[in-house]
């Protein structure tokens, strides 16, 4: 009896320990970028996020402008997250690093950035949820070293 006890206790501990699942999702977004000057922004986002971690890929084309001299900005980061583990609301803190590209009329520099930021996903209905975000950039090598960016997307859990 006393080695049944034991089987099913450790099978009970195996089933409790077993690692959290992971969830995907996929942003797609329009937003505006701000240095020097205000400009439409685009991209998407694709993530994998388990428990209180999560890891994301984003590509964001921001348009150039040369009325005001503010050039186009293309970027591609690979972030890591901390988010809150709660259901209907998720928010979110983000840092990570991958290539840029800076364009104004023929000029351009392309080169490694970093990225920091935060921001929140609002649960909607069912899988489909409002994600705002807020990036500063570090692009050491552009005419405009940290330029900003702000979204609103929708996002899909899958």
């Amino acid at each position: 009896m006393k080695r049944v006890s034991a089987l099913a206790l450790l099978a009970l501990a195996l089933v409790a320990a077993r690692p959290a699942p992971a969830y995907a999702d996929l942003t797609a977004f329009l937003g505006l970028g701000t240095s020097p000057s205000t400009r439409p922004a685009r991209g998407f986002a694709f993530g994998i996020n388990l428990l209180i971690v999560g890891f994301e890929f984003e590509y964001s084309r921001t348009a150039e402008d040369l009325v005001k001299a503010a050039p186009g900005l293309t970027t591609g980061m690979f972030n890591g997250m901390v988010m809150t583990p709660t259901g209907n609301t998720q928010v979110y803190l983000t840092a990570g690093g991958g290539l840029f590209r800076e364009r104004i009329s023929d000029t351009t520099a392309t080169s490694f950035g970093t990225n920091i930021g935060g921001g929140v996903k609002i649960g909607l209905v069912g899988p489909l949820r409002l994600r705002l975000d807020y990036r500063v950039y570090n692009l050491r090598q552009a005419g405009y070293k940290t330029p900003q960016r702000f979204y609103a997307g929708v996002n899909i859990a899958f």
